[in-house]
């Protein structure tokens, strides 16, 4: 064992801590992106509302009616800069998907090694101490985070599937559609999985 506190074999005990870390450091990420994708759907809100905007101006009763050209070519460079947006917005659905994927790979090896523990009885696996959770408590976290970053990336990766150049009015909402989405974010899984944890990886 890896202290006398702990009732967990020496290498679940270790590869419980180094999920729990690489976790830790998973979710700063995810946290990240997540601002990120934030400004970028507002930026693209915007320039929907702008686009709207430039489709009702009759150019033909204004003074640029001397630039038959220029409604198309406004509506080319709003175009390629919602096309630009959305490129970024894509980009960062990869960094929720490689993160989901980086914790589901971890949380599949303590499972994988939990598995190869014949000599673990059961009441050891329901054993808590001052430092160490029980392992079941554990797993449980553990399961409950990778549901939840399956549930919030799949949310994500729908709501930028819906977003089209047709329809101006749902672009111009994405905002408290992606309002939504981090309010069940914020359920605080992770957060909760990892103070719980705290003290059994300070203890490693």
């Amino acid at each position: 064992m890896a202290s006398d506190d702990s009732p967990l074999p020496h290498t679940l005990r270790c590869s419980l801590q180094k999920c729990f870390c690489s976790l830790q450091e998973q979710h700063e990420t995810w946290k990240r992106v997540l601002a990120a994708c934030t400004s970028l759907l507002g930026s693209l809100s915007n320039l929907a509302e702008q686009m709207q905007a430039s489709q009702k101006v009759d150019f033909a009763n204004t003074p640029l009616r001397d630039f038959p050209s220029l409604p198309e070519r406004l509506r080319c460079h709003q175009r390629c800069a919602a096309e630009a947006l959305l490129e970024e917005l894509w980009g960062k659905q990869l960094e929720l998907q490689k993160v989901r994927d980086t914790v589901g790979i971890q949380i599949a090896s303590v499972f994988q090694l939990y598995e190869q523990q014949e000599d673990l009885s059961q009441e050891r696996a329901f054993q808590r101490s001052v430092l160490c959770p029980s392992l079941v408590d554990m797993l449980e976290w553990l399961l409950d985070v990778e549901g939840f970053y399956h549930s919030i990336y799949l949310e994500v990766k729908m709501l930028l599937l819906q977003v089209t150049y047709e329809d101006m009015p749902k672009m111009q909402a994405l905002p408290q559609a992606w309002e939504q989405v981090l309010q069940h974010s914020l359920q605080n899984v992770v957060e909760d999985a990892l103070l719980k944890a705290s003290f059994f990886l300070e203890a490693g």
